[in-house]
């Protein structure tokens, strides 16, 4: 190929028997069986065992040379006894025995193993993040990444998008997580922002008269780190489609999301067509607007059921009196479960700070009986209707909650999800989807008891525009979605609202006088005004993605250069101090 290489290190195999070739690669692994040297070398393609020989002038060299040196290798290919062929390598049925080499970079003593998936700190691995990028489960995840890049860009193409930049510095916005700012040497005083997302160039796309757009965008919120989220920035494939519904949109990303999730991983599936479930029934059954579809385990109000006379659990029944609710999870056939089984979880729900997880089971012993700490306070009538609401059968159990809605909502998610673990409930081989839909226009902040946007502020309310009642906003629902897989949000994304009057009426309920609309979203009200089409989008996290069909817990698993938790580069060492010159440029001044 050129003087560095006639092959890569996973070409190589039987036909090529007694051919002169020459490999290059970092030195994986050695092993030193006396009078032959064995070392593996690699490169970004695979692996490929080479042998010297004790006669052989450069061995004592070789021998000396540490793990992670760059070398050259020159040698033939030779067929390797059966016996010692490794089936778990491309090139594992012949080696090369060396004749000369060259050393192409030397490294230092390595702070982590490259050949080993030990786990190291945070800090290691990202300090020195081109060392453990090299190791193979993690260069595999960021090979995968590009695949599904490049997979998807070729998808969109096929169903008639085209790609599109929009700009990275632009205003700050009032809406969604803090923002980057970076300041104008130009304009003092003033300072660009790096964008959130490109929500408001997309939508000025489909105004310009472009009918499909889509970007692998970069998105930047500062904002703290999870698992599941990296701090500062992040990949999300964006998309906006001209004269379209919200079930047309549906159609093209579960399109694309199969098509994605069939050709990267051998998990099943559970639904081609994905699953629609109101934002209402999803906090319902299973506390979460992000639910696990491959836990079978619901969620069910019975609060109703503390009105009756004959049921005489009287501390939830108090409770209910101050505007707290009871929710209940059932367990299916889980009366032979021993009573350690149903203490651990109430004593698991203490320690999380609950007031615990009452429980019994049902039974049928001359009539239908509760088996269990509070099972006597109910009379079979009550029972009978419990196990009605909650589709309950004889040898089932029940374990319920008391509490402030949203508190309850939040505990019971979670315990579910614990229960679930405790029965094994969960196949891991398995991608379940859902849209969750119907979201609320607007919410009640829980600090400042004022009305705010609840998710996306360019939304369009659903209802005959010309009857919707203004007066009771919380009411008010929207064209509004997102994309759930086993639990993990993958994507928003709405209808938008492209009437700017209608605009001007919903951010006045939140609170944004017409001025201030004009002010923050000049460019998008300006635009509306001038003849634009109903259009819609999304916008799929490839981060989110590329961590499912990894089967990897943590979003840093999947990102080549992420920063640590508290936003920081260890590697570049960034964010940094800059000189005064750079600082008296920009018109600032630090306050210390």
């Amino acid at each position: 190929m050129n003087k560095y290489r006639t092959h890569t290190c996973n070409e190589l195999n039987k036909s090529f028997k007694d051919k002169n070739v020459s490999l290059s690669g970092w030195i994986n692994k050695k092993r030193d069986h006396g009078n032959l040297l064995f070392l593996d070398l690699r490169d970004n393609y695979g692996v490929t065992q080479c042998v010297i020989e004790k006669e052989n002038s450069s061995f004592s060299e070789l021998e000396k040379i540490p793990l992670e040196t760059v070398i050259k290798i020159s040698g033939k290919v030779i067929e390797r006894e059966k016996n010692s062929i490794n089936s778990e390598i491309a090139t594992g049925e012949i080696e090369i025995s060396i004749s000369t080499f060259e050393v192409l970079g030397r490294t230092k003593e390595l702070p982590l193993p490259i050949f080993s998936d030990q786990e190291y700190s945070e800090e290691v691995r990202l300090k020195y993040r081109f060392l453990d990028l090299r190791r193979k489960k993690i260069h595999k995840n960021i090979i995968l990444r590009s695949k599904v890049i490049s997979f998807i860009r070729s998808e969109m193409e096929k169903y008639g998008f085209l790609e599109f930049q929009t700009p990275i510095l632009t205003s700050s916005s009032p809406e969604g997580a803090r923002d980057f700012l970076v300041p104008s040497r130009l304009n003092p005083g003033k300072f660009y922002a790096l964008p959130q997302a490109p929500q408001q160039f997309k939508q000025l796309t489909m105004i310009s008269g472009f009918d499909k757009y889509f970007q692998i965008a970069p998105c930047f919120r500062d904002e703290d780190a999870r698992s599941d989220r990296s701090p500062g920035e992040f990949y999300q494939l964006d998309i906006e489609m001209s004269f379209v519904e919200q079930d047309d949109i549906f159609q093209i990303v579960e399109k694309l999301i199969n098509s994605v999730f069939k050709k990267f991983s051998k998990n099943k599936i559970l639904y081609q067509k994905f699953p629609k479930i109101s934002y209402s029934d999803a906090m319902l059954k299973y506390g979460t607007d992000k639910p696990d579809l491959r836990n079978p385990l619901l969620i069910s109000d019975l609060t109703k059921i503390f009105d009756r006379e004959d049921v005489k659990f009287e501390i939830f029944k108090k409770l209910i009196k101050s505007d707290s609710i009871v929710r209940a999870i059932v367990t299916k056939k889980t009366k032979d479960k021993p009573r350690s089984f149903f203490d651990n979880l109430d004593k698991w729900a203490k320690e999380y700070g609950a007031s615990g997880l009452a429980y019994f089971t049902f039974v049928n012993e001359n009539g239908i009986k509760g088996k269990g700490p509070i099972g006597k306070f109910f009379s079979e009538e009550s029972l009978k209707e419990i196990m009605n609401i909650t589709s309950a059968e004889v040898g089932d159990s029940i374990f319920l909650s008391c509490g402030k809605k949203n508190e309850i909502e939040n505990f019971l998610s979670i315990a579910r999800d614990k229960i679930s673990k405790e029965l094994n409930l969960i196949d891991n081989d398995t991608f379940a989807f859902c849209w969750i839909i119907d979201y609320p226009m607007f919410e009640l902040d829980q600090v400042t008891k004022k009305i705010k946007f609840s998710h996306n502020p360019f939304s369009m309310p659903q209802g005959d525009l010309k009857t919707i009642d203004f007066t009771k906003p919380l009411d008010i629902k929207a064209y509004q979605y997102d994309i759930v897989c086993n639990g993990i949000e993958l994507s928003s994304g709405a209808i938008r609202n492209h009437i700017p009057d209608l605009m001007y009426k919903l951010f006045k309920i939140a609170g944004y006088e017409k001025k201030i609309v004009d002010e923050k979203f000049r460019g998008m009200i300006n635009a509306l005004s001038y003849g634009a089409p109903p259009h819609g989008g999304i916008a799929p996290g490839i981060d989110r993605i590329v961590m499912l069909l990894a089967n990897e817990k943590n979003i840093r698993e999947v990102t080549m250069f992420p920063m640590n938790q508290n936003a920081q580069d260890l590697m570049m060492n960034s964010p940094s101090e800059v000189t005064a010159e750079q600082l008296k440029e920009l018109n600032i001044l630090i306050k210390k």
